[in-house]
């Protein structure tokens, strides 16, 4: 059986996905660009930081990725603030509280920013369940790169076969792939048009995946 979890944050824990494309577009518009569906959708998952400097790059802007992530982050922080409707995702508190209570080590391994992993894990009291937390943007390169789950299951302090991952987007789910790391793709409402073929395991409830159920599940599977 698994003896660690490593999380994605955005859309598996959380659900500041809104928050985040209202931030993006609003700063879309500061910097006086159209970015497309499909050029927004293939940002999931990626740090900040890397989306900022392919918009630079592809728009040919006068400015520099940091001074997109330093206006979308403005943004963000005022939505964060106030506006109400941010919550965590449907059941995912109480597979928290399972996976804690049954001795599984829980590591959020995000590309958010360290800042915004502690805002929303002091907002929702998440603290006392994980042993650690690391962000995508403090490393050497961003999801699909696999460093950031290599990295998530050193901290746990187990082996990567002893692990296994939750995401819900494309990038994600292929660098769980790349570190050789169990993935269990969670499909929600919010992950649309992401490609789960490289998960172990496709789930949309949280309730299917709880300590007994997962054993039973995954069994047959690694």
């Amino acid at each position: 059986m698994f003896k660690a979890v490593l999380f994605d944050m955005d859309g598996v824990i959380v659900d500041t996905e809104p928050l985040h494309h209202k931030a993006y577009y609003q700063m879309f518009n500061d910097v006086n660009i159209e970015v497309s569906d499909e050029l927004y959708a293939s940002f999931t998952g990626q740090s900040t930081y890397t989306i900022c400097d392919i918009l630079v790059n592809h728009f040919d802007l006068p400015l520099t990725p940091h001074t997109l992530v330093s206006i979308k982050r403005d943004h963000f922080k005022y939505l964060f603030d106030n506006d109400t409707s941010l919550s965590l995702v449907d059941g995912v508190l109480d597979l928290i509280k399972d996976y804690y209570k049954n001795g599984l080590k829980l590591v959020v391994a995000s590309s958010a920013s360290m800042v915004n992993i502690n805002r929303i894990f002091d907002r929702f009291d998440l603290n006392p369940y994980f042993v650690n937390k690391i962000s995508g943007a403090d490393l050497q390169a961003s999801k699909p790169h696999p460093e950031i789950f290599e990295k998530a299951a050193q901290l746990a302090g187990h082996h990567p076969e002893d692990c296994f991952v939750i995401e819900d987007s494309t990038n994600g789910i292929e660098a769980a792939h790349a570190a050789n790391i169990f993935c269990i793709a969670y499909k929600s409402e919010h992950s649309k048009g992401q490609d789960y073929s490289k998960a172990n395991l496709i789930i949309e409830s949280y309730k299917d995946i709880y300590t007994e159920s997962l054993k039973k599940l995954t069994s047959n599977l690694v």
